[in-house]
């Protein structure tokens, strides 16, 4: 039995927790609000989530819950509130605000009719973050946004055609949700000055890293090899996560024609998989697979030789990507082809897990995998570096203990105000 079980620090409390993503997706955001909306459960609350219909990374929805307007699942304890929003298969600035507007409209629209003593929201998306607000003061309870990414400074260097009139939109969004919050947290301290220029004070501002989500490796590295068909005498290079606009899949695409010794695979789904298809024809090196179950996913990290994790060098990188926390876990060295001031460098370097090199730059890509291949001591040092410091700073509990504490500080400074 749990700590949280045997003490039930949050009994007798209506919690809401407002997502867009939620299980059963593995990737992204959605594991972070699962784990987090079960562990409130088990700690006495009554706790509701309100969310949309599995759709991440595919962005096509789970066709369990296609023709499905709305539903309410009991999942572990968390009562699932599920609204149906607009998912477009391609990303444009007028697509992307056609989802946000459709979750937005339907989750106003239809609640959970429950009366929160707290709202919790994940930003994004940015109508997760609307709505949030906007229950929270229906209800006259306290409001916390967490930042997982902002999607204003995103939308202006994403690529995406209108990207300009899209940052607008989102920064007016992401400055209405957060500042309406009592407190706010944020993943990586990269997102605060962003964050104060919002107009948030900065003692309202919490740091809530996300934590490593997945177990660790346990199977014969050389049988999923085999599984896998990689031959023990080609370096893989391997990344796993959404193939969109941001992470800029090209420049392994690119490495992949430049060094046909090596293996390079992208493991994954999202709206560039058909591009980055066309972009790799006649490519014999290189495999585009569907996303692993979380049963096979860490031994499959394991078993490649170095993990990627790519930006464009357009994107203001303050978010770490949940892949990263995945990656330490597995126990292999990772390149970082991103912006050096970025918090995904930030942690790479923390971690001493991997290496750095230029954003969209093949040849530099190509150039520290190779070094990493040649020097197999120094690529599994580097990799042991990455179970150390997730067991040092990402570990659930710790990750989960912080959030509690977000809570009970809330709760602690509306304890006996009556409602209005």
């Amino acid at each position: 039995m749990s700590d949280a079980e045997c003490h039930k620090p949050f009994e007798d409390r209506t919690l809401l927790l407002v997502s867009t993503n939620y299980a059963p997706e593995l990737t992204g955001i959605g594991p972070y609000a699962a784990q987090l909306a079960e562990h409130w459960a088990a700690a006495g609350a009554d706790t509701h989530v309100l969310t949309g219909m599995p759709h991440y990374p595919s962005w096509r929805t789970d066709p369990e819950y296609r023709g499905v307007w709305r539903v309410t699942e009991k999942r572990a304890g968390v009562t699932v509130h599920r609204r149906r929003h607009y998912v477009p298969p391609r990303q444009t600035a007028l697509r992307r605000a056609a989802f946000e507007a459709t979750v937005l409209a339907h989750g106003l629209l239809s609640p959970p009719a429950s009366r929160p003593d707290t709202v919790v929201s994940q930003i994004p998306s940015l109508a997760g973050g609307v709505i949030g607000a906007r229950l929270a003061a229906r209800h006259r309870a306290p409001y916390i946004p967490v930042v997982q990414d902002l999607m204003g400074a995103a939308a202006a260097q994403s690529g995406i055609r209108g990207g300009g009139r899209a940052a607008a939109a989102a920064s007016a969004a992401e400055r209405y949700a957060l500042r309406s919050a009592a407190l706010v947290g944020v993943i990586h301290e990269s997102f605060v000055p962003r964050v104060i220029a919002y107009g948030v004070d900065p003692a309202r501002i919490r740091t809530v890293p996300n934590w490593s989500h997945v177990r660790a490796p346990s199977a014969d590295r050389a049988g999923t090899r085999a599984r896998m068909g990689w031959s023990e005498g080609t370096p893989v290079v391997l990344h796993s996560g959404n193939m969109g606009l941001k992470q800029g899949l090209e420049v392994l695409v690119d490495a992949a024609r430049l060094a046909p010794d090596v293996r390079v695979v992208l493991m994954g789904d999202g709206n560039q998989r058909e591009a980055l298809l066309g972009r790799a024809a006649g490519l014999r090196n290189l495999d585009i697979l569907p996303p692993a179950d979380a049963g096979e996913f860490t031994d499959i990290l394991a078993a490649a030789d170095v993990l990627a994790v790519t930006q464009r060098a357009s994107v203001l990188d303050m978010s770490v990507p949940s892949k990263l926390t995945s990656y330490f876990v597995s126990g292999r060295p990772v390149v970082a082809s991103v912006a050096g001031a970025g918090g995904t460098a930030q942690e790479v370097q923390r971690s001493g897990a991997g290496l750095l090199v230029a954003p969209e730059d093949p040849a530099a890509l190509l150039s520290a995998v190779r070094k990493l291949i040649e020097a197999p001591a120094e690529a599994d040092a580097l990799g042991a570096n990455g179970p150390q410091y997730a067991a040092r700073h990402l570990s659930r509990e710790a990750g989960l203990a912080r959030f509690d504490a977000l809570l009970t500080e809330v709760l602690a400074d509306t304890q006996g105000r009556p409602r209005r």
